[in-house]
C-alpha cells in the first residue's frame, strides 16, 4: 500500500521562502562568526549556539505555519 504517483500532490515552494532560508543561513553563519571570532567562544560552543537558534528559528515558523493553516 504506498502512495500512487498519480495521487502525489506537490506544492511548488516560493521564491519567497527560498529567499528566507538562505537568507535565515546567512544570519546563523554570521552569528557564529560572531561568537567564534568577536566573542572568542570555543568553536563548540559557536556551533552550538548557532544551531540552536537556528532550530528556535524553525520551530516559531513551525508553529506560525500550523495556525496560519488551521484559520485558513
Amino acid at each position: 500500500m504506498g502512495i500512487d504517483e498519480r495521487e502525489r500532490v506537490v506544492t511548488p515552494v516560493s521564491r519567497l521562502t527560498v529567499a528566507s532560508y538562505a537568507l535565515l543561513l546567512v544570519l546563523l553563519f554570521a552569528w557564529f562568526l560572531y561568537g567564534w571570532l568577536v566573542q572568542q567562544q570555543g568553536l563548540v560552543a559557536s556551533i552550538g549556539e548557532a544551531a540552536g537558534s537556528g532550530f528556535a528559528i524553525l520551530v516559531i515558523v513551525s508553529i506560525v505555519g500550523s495556525i496560519r493553516r488551521a484559520r485558513g
